[in-house]
């Protein structure tokens, strides 16, 4: 940080905020609804482009993938946010603007992301900063709800581009820094039955009514895993199906979401799940009068590992260094980002804020307001400098 040419870098970094807050306006109202990210990734790679890289390029994942050469190239570095947002593709992303803040759908999650790496980009380039190591700016799919990490999970395929180490973008106040993976296990669960009249075929065994036993008896056994050690979640996010007041659903379905941070406290809260499903469809079937016995089907939707890096690693403490000169305390947290799948298999990873003050990430109304962004950015510019090995 003492380099005169990171001094000024750093300090164009504050002179372009009113650019970049027009720039995360732009993005924002490109929609990205999750499994079509299509049209923001386009515009993301041309931005890339335009930055100066030549070998830009869109995987067969979606991600968008722009190589920066170092020196010698003998190690690769990722610098990434994710280009989708969990709104589905008619939610109006019109962004409003009241002074210092912007108001719409996914401006701040992930969007601002986005716009931290093509600050970095732009700065590194505009001040010619060479480093050893190949520079990898990403904007990847996948990282929201039902996606899985479907964009990491293909950056780190067996074949996949050399990554030896991750730095992605995402959320939180300046002084955040995950160096943990909050895992989750995600299902569908849904029960089958005959259906009927709910007068005529009274006596047939319900599919809502065995869900209703199955959250029940689930709800009641989780506290034996909730209630001590590791922090671990539980939710049932989604309920549906029935066609009428007045009929034996044929179908009832829920989806359910389990998070920890101790994979084997994941485990032991999807034990609890998986039994509670079960128990819930033989007590149904064998209440029931007539009609054929219900079935039941349970779906993993989705995966994330929970994994933890060592805090004492070089790039653990290197983001955290750098916070620490630039006057913010470190917050060492686990968290569910794209950073998850990297550190469970072993490779180094953290992720890093966007900046700024966020609020009321995934709702209709989300904000972020442009205070103090800069630091972010100057945070992820100095560790990556380091990661990557600034040559001057």
């Amino acid at each position: 940080m003492d380099n005169p040419i990171v001094q000024q870098a750093m300090r164009d970094i504050v002179a372009t905020d009113g650019e970049l807050f027009d720039e995360t306006i732009e993005l924002t109202e490109i929609p990205a609804p999750p499994f079509a990210e299509e049209m923001r990734a386009q515009r993301f790679a041309e931005k890339l482009r335009e930055a100066g890289l030549t070998d830009v390029s869109i995987d067969e994942e979606g991600n968008v993938i722009g190589r920066r050469p170092g020196r010698s190239g003998d190690r690769t570095v990722v610098l990434s946010a994710h280009l989708d947002t969990v709104f589905p593709i008619e939610t109006d992303v019109t962004v409003r603007v009241e002074g210092d803040t912007l108001y719409a759908p996914g401006v701040g999650d992930d969007t601002r992301g986005l716009v931290v790496v093509l600050s970095i980009l732009r700065t590194m380039q505009q001040h010619n900063m060479e480093t050893d190591a190949d520079v990898l700016f990403i904007g990847n799919v996948g990282e929201e709800g039902l996606g899985n990490l479907r964009g990491v999970k293909y950056l780190f395929r067996e074949g996949g581009p050399r990554i030896d180490a991750m730095i992605a973008v995402d959320g939180g106040k300046a002084n955040r820094l995950v160096f943990g993976g909050v895992g989750s296990h995600r299902y569908r669960v849904t029960y089958k039955g005959p259906g009927g009249h709910s007068w005529g075929a009274f006596g047939r065994a319900s599919p809502h009514h065995a869900m209703g036993r199955a959250i029940s008896e689930f709800v009641g056994n989780a506290v034996e895993v909730t209630s001590g050690g590791d922090k671990t979640t539980f939710n049932v996010g989604r309920i549906g199906g029935g066609t009428s007041v007045n009929s034996i659903a044929f179908e009832s379905w829920m989806e359910v979401d389990l998070r920890s941070g101790n994979q084997a406290k994941l485990d032991a809260i999807d034990a609890v799940l998986q039994r509670a499903v079960q128990k819930a469809l033989q007590d149904e079937n064998a209440a029931r009068k007539d009609g054929a016995e219900l079935t039941v089907d349970v779906e993993r939707i989705g995966t994330r590992p929970a994994a933890r890096s060592d805090i004492e690693s070089p790039l653990v403490q290197t983001a955290a260094a750098a916070m620490n000169a630039l006057g913010v305390e470190p917050d060492l947290q686990i968290s569910s980002t794209d950073a998850n799948y990297p550190i469970s298999i072993g490779i180094p990873a953290i992720t890093l804020s966007r900046g700024g003050v966020g609020a009321n990430a995934h709702a209709p109304n989300e904000s972020w307001t442009n205070k103090d962004a800069h630091i972010s950015i100057h945070v992820a510019l100095i560790t990556l400098l380091v990661e990557a090995g600034a040559v001057f």
